[in-house]
């Protein structure tokens, strides 16, 4: 039975109420995270935090990937979708306990995530001899692997653990590169894969507003918990301003022009997987640590942090702008300069930290991001006086005169 996802020409693919209800499962994941990280913030803590965004995030990608090409009105893809969220629930339970005494229930979610949706890809979801079976099967090899070593990772304590798992996640991780290369198998192209560019896009955007309704999440819950003074208020109204500036940054023009990028481009894999799979959770890596910071600022509101609560709260947006800049160099060719000098703002701001209240350094950080949102939409309002194209009828000028894109 083919399960591919049914086009009709001249429409486009957007995503289902399916995907949408299965994106419910990582608005807690991503809370998890942020839980986490809040509740260790040391080196080690850092460490373990970004492991565990890396596995949520690796389970929830491959899944975009999947859904991208499947028809999910299919009773036995539904059913897998389901399935899926289970574990990717269970495996959010898990983390705050993930390199404790619920190891084994974190790893064995994971690996029966990434395993069972390949075996049914491999054995249900493709005929015998189609390159979409030769590939699924391509893929479960690697999950198998992998697998052994988080399932041996969690059978273990302390540093062998972590050594497993890393070993586990650079697995995992370089797969994609390779394109999944089997010795004594002839290599796959990027050509293997199909992006539907609209749906595959669109399912990005709606992760980093996963990311950023966690933040709200935590803004409100921290601050309902606590008693509320001017200091407080204040706090909660520069958390939200933070991110909405963040919002504003991804969605004025950036993920417009990425997907028409996407969609012009010669090797449409390849800039997905670069673009979307790998730098978009950098992004969200910055949304997440910017939702820590805010709930320390919302806490201390009046109180000079502690360096590594000054680095929090200043390393996510910084962070969140660094990767705008190195996803706008992978679409376009091209740097961010105004992101990639928001990013330096927002680390140079943190020298301020021991001097200055929480709420200060808050407000230097909105500060910088304020400065990089209007420094770009000046230089926007010129280039339409001067009669400029904007960067997205540039774009289309291109592709109406056959130029290659990235």
């Amino acid at each position: 039975m083919d399960h591919s996802r049914r086009r009709t020409s001249g429409e486009g693919r957007r995503a289902t109420t399916l995907e949408l209800f299965y994106d419910l499962v990582f608005v807690f994941a991503i809370t998890q995270v942020s839980h986490l990280l809040l509740e260790h913030l040391t080196w080690a803590g850092v460490g373990q935090s970004l492991l565990v965004l890396l596995v949520v995030w690796w389970s929830w990608n491959y899944t975009t990937w999947v859904t991208n090409e499947l028809d999910t009105e299919a009773i036995s893809v539904r059913l897998l979708m389901i399935s899926l969220m289970l574990l990717s629930l269970l495996m959010s339970v898990a983390i705050p306990q993930a390199f404790e005494e619920r190891a084994l229930l974190f790893a064995g979610s994971y690996v029966a995530i990434q395993v069972g949706r390949h075996i049914f890809l491999t054995f249900i979801a493709y005929g015998p001899g189609t390159v979409e079976r030769e590939r699924a099967g391509r893929i479960l090899t690697w999950f198998v692997v992998a697998g052994v070593l988080w399932i041996a990772g969690a059978l273990v304590d302390g540093p062998a653990r972590v050594v497993l798992w890393l070993a586990a996640l650079a697995l995992d991780y370089v797969a994609p590169l390779v394109l999944y290369w089997v010795p004594g198998r002839r290599r796959l192209a990027g050509a293997t894969w199909s992006v539907g560019t609209e749906h595959f896009a669109e399912r990005f955007q709606l992760f980093i507003i996963i990311a950023l309704g966690e933040t709200i999440v935590i803004t409100g819950a921290t601050t309902s918990d606590l008693d509320l003074g001017w200091a407080r208020l204040a706090a909660f109204g520069m958390a939200f301003v933070t991110t909405a500036a963040m919002w504003w940054l991804y969605f004025n023009y950036v993920a417009r022009i990425a997907q028409r990028r996407l969609e012009l481009s010669e090797d449409r894999t390849t800039l997905a997987r670069d673009g979307y799979t790998y730098l978009h959770v950098l992004m969200v890596a910055g949304i997440i640590v910017s939702a820590v910071g805010d709930e320390l600022v919302i806490a201390y509101p009046r109180e000079v942090l502690a360096l590594p609560e000054i680095a929090v709260v200043v390393a996510g947006p910084g962070l969140y702008l660094l990767a705008h800049a190195l996803f706008r160099r992978r679409m376009t060719g091209s740097w961010g300069s105004k992101r990639l000098l928001g990013a330096a703002g927002c680390l140079a701001v943190g020298a301020a930290g021991p001097l200055v209240p929480a709420l200060v350094l808050a407000g230097l950080v909105i500060a910088v991001l304020a400065a990089v949102i209007a420094s770009e939409h000046v230089a926007a309002v010129r280039r339409t006086r001067r009669g400029e194209p904007t960067p997205l009828e540039r774009l289309e000028a291109s592709a109406n005169r056959g130029e290659p894109t990235p």
